[in-house]
């Protein structure tokens, strides 16, 4: 292993077309990734969202993201565009490298359709705080501490929701209700304030719950 993530094989192509050897090289760098890692919920994000960037050290796969951007209709703004991220797993030796992303970025952005309009909805399913660090930073994010999400932000809440695949959604707090069994456990230490967890209290890991964020770029639209 040289460690130059520069020398590392970087692809990006569509989830229906990784081969069952791909697959199962993503399933092991998950559950190297998380502890209790729930295999069900890769493959239905990898039937889901429609790409699937990797980076690879030889023959080792040592990460991978899913996403994708699509045309949506959107409460009350009709079609628009919106990018998708899925989850994203870096083997912990390549871990703060600006891998993780780039490769966020190629899911999204492969075959991306162009943006409708002067602005881009971006959604995101988040397990703690430090995954959501970078989006509450954003004046547009919903949901925020304290404050409670509009009837509009909760429409548009649950439209990015089920493209997620989601079936049960808490407009009041974000969350993605699970299926009744985890997604995973990061394995990773998780350095956040006790302010920072208040959006995460009503997210139950242990039935695989995830909050969603919703922000928009460069701003959000006029009434947000």
């Amino acid at each position: 292993m040289t460690g130059d993530v520069s020398n590392l094989e970087v692809r990006v192509g569509a989830s229906a077309a990784t081969s069952p050897a791909e697959i199962e090289d993503v399933l092991r760098l998950f559950e190297a990734c998380y502890r209790r890692a729930n295999r069900e919920y890769v493959e239905r994000s990898l039937g889901t969202l429609r790409n699937v960037a990797t980076a690879r050290d030889g023959d080792l796969l040592v990460g991978f993201c899913l996403g994708e951007t699509r045309i949506m209709e959107v409460p009350r703004l009709g079609a628009h565009t919106v990018a998708l991220p899925g989850i994203c797993c870096i083997a912990r030796v390549w871990r703060r490298r600006g891998l993780s992303g780039r490769l966020v970025g190629l899911s999204m952005g492969h075959e991306a359709p162009p943006t409708i309009g002067e602005r881009l909805l971006i959604g995101a399913r988040m397990a703690h705080p430090a995954s959501s660090r970078r989006a509450s930073r954003a004046q547009s994010v919903v949901p925020k501490r304290g404050i409670r999400p509009t009837h509009w932000q909760q429409e548009v809440g649950w439209a990015v929701a089920r493209a997620y695949g989601a079936t049960d959604f808490d407009t009041e707090h974000f969350v993605i209700r699970g299926t009744g069994a985890p997604i995973g456990y990061p394995d990773m230490e998780i350095d956040a304030e006790a302010e920072e967890w208040e959006l995460f209290e009503h997210v139950d890991r242990d039935r695989g719950d995830a909050l969603l964020t919703i922000t928009w770029a460069p701003a959000a639209p006029p009434g947000w």
